[in-house]
Order: C-alpha cells, then structure tokens, then sequence
C-alpha cells in the first residue's frame, strides 16, 4: 500500500479512515514541521488561504497575485497538498463517509487554461471550513450536492474518461476529489512533464481477459498515462502494469466487461510503484 496508508491509515486505505475527516485535524494547532510545509498554523488557516487563492479565481475568472501552496520539494507536497487516483468504486466509499459534498470550478484547469465552466472538483466537507456563507459571490458557482447526485455525477465523469484523486490540505486532513484530464495542472507537472510528483498512483492496477477483448480499442483512447498497447497481430489490448495508474476509467467504456483491476500488491510489476 502506499505511504500514506502506513503512516496514516494503520495500514489500511488512508482515505477510508473517518479520521482524517475529522474537525479535530482541521483546527488542531500544527507541528513546527507542518507549519514549515505549509505556512499556516492550522489546517483551517490554510484552507482559507486555498479557498481564496485558488478556489476563489476559478470562481471569479481573475488570477490571485498570491500562491496557493507553499511545498517546494515532493517531501514538503506530501506534508501540505498531495492526492492519490481512486477507481470509482473507492470513490464512493468516500462519499459515504462525509456528511457534505459540494462541486465547485476547478483552480487547475482555470490556471492551465483559463476556463472557469467546468466544475469537476467536489469539495468535502466545505461547512467545517465556514466559507460557504463568507464568500457570497461564489454561490453561483457552487452546487451543495447529496450523496445520490454525487455518485451519479461521478459515475458520468467515470464514463467520460475523468480520472478520479483525492487530495489534503495539510496532510492526513481531506479535502476533496478532483476529476482530472490532461487539462489538469497536477497531470501535466507529474505526467508530460516529469518534474514533479504531485499524487501517488491508484492501489489497483487495470488486467485486460484475452478471452473477452475484441480489439475494440476503446479502452486504448480512454486511457491518459499510456498503459495501453494494442497489438496489430493478435488484435487485442494489453495494459501494462508498470504504467498503470490504477483509475480504472478504461472499464467503463469496454462493453465487453473485459477490464478488471487487481490490488496492486498482487502484481510484482507494479507493486512497489506509486
């Protein structure tokens, strides 16, 4: 399992575990190490400076003159703002855990390309922050949303070929899911550019049935970390395990139910990646 669920899951999946959910995390008065990482004496401090330097702009369309994060080096962005790929299903077990959920624009694809008309972050647990009643400009631009309409929102960015994070604010602390494409700032540092690794990769890995697979390739385009090589010959997919993040998108658009995901701890190739 990743680092995050040894150090911050008792072993177990880090983002399943209630207490990193917890208001007691979001007000608790930080480490000195913490406070270096991040800037910020609480967990609650910097998710207001986050709310207003990189929520906000995507909510009004004007760049802030300040940044968002404070973590120079991988180390530091696992200590402020780090996420990891769910498959849809961990997904939901998410949304079962919290009690608010509210999608709102995305900062990184503002930043990237300027757009501010898509909302494909969800934000958890907004009113223990107590911004949604201090920003009142940004409630047109915010939907507080119940668990039903979550899932199915998801559900149709899983079909879409979004790839699903969870991401802290202040680590262990959640503070949302992101549903990502090539648009997304943390994808094109981590994965085009190769500069910086901003999330880990999925607990999964996608294996492809032989038996099943018809040479579609629809899996093949869904795909955005190029785990997926078809073979002219044989005239089938095949995921390469070393490559794969785990999001598991790929499955919702094979119609013949020919894509499974694995723990990645069961395949050697892939089980030390992250």
């Amino acid at each position: 399992m990743c680092e995050f669920c040894t150090k911050h899951g008792e072993g177990k999946k880090w983002y399943l575990e209630m207490k990193n959910y917890a208001g007691e995390l979001l007000h608790e008065q930080l480490s000195h190490t913490l406070q270096e990482a991040s800037g910020a004496t609480t967990r609650l401090a910097w998710a207001n400076r986050f709310w207003e330097s990189f929520v906000m702009p995507a909510v009004t369309g004007v760049k802030s003159p300040t940044g968002s994060f404070t973590a120079q080096t991988p180390e530091q962005e696992k200590l402020e703002h780090f996420g990891q790929v769910l498959p849809i299903e961990d997904v939901e077990q998410v949304l079962d855990r919290v009690d608010s959920i509210t999608r709102m624009p995305c900062g990184c694809r503002f930043l990237t390309t300027g757009k501010t008309d898509r909302r494909y972050c969800f934000g958890l647990g907004l009113d223990q922050w107590g911004v949604l009643g201090r920003f009142p400009d940004a409630k047109a631009s915010l939907e507080v949303l119940d668990n039903r309409q979550a899932r199915k929102l998801f559900r149709d960015y899983d079909r879409e070929g979004l790839v699903h994070s969870i991401w802290t604010g202040v680590t262990p602390y959640v503070i949302g899911i992101c549903n990502c494409d090539r648009d997304c700032g943390a994808y094109k540092w981590q994965i085009e550019m190769a500069q910086n690794k901003s999330f880990f990769r999925a607990e999964y890995v996608a294996a492809i049935d032989w038996e099943r697979c018809n040479g579609c390739k629809r899996c093949f385009r869904q795909c955005q970390f190029g785990a997926l090589f078809y073979s002219s010959a044989l005239a089938k997919v095949h995921a390469d395990a070393a490559r794969c993040y785990g999001c598991g998108v790929c499955r919702a658009t094979c119609k013949q139910d020919a894509i499974a995901l694995k723990p990645r701890a069961q395949v050697p190739e892939a089980a030390g990646l992250w």
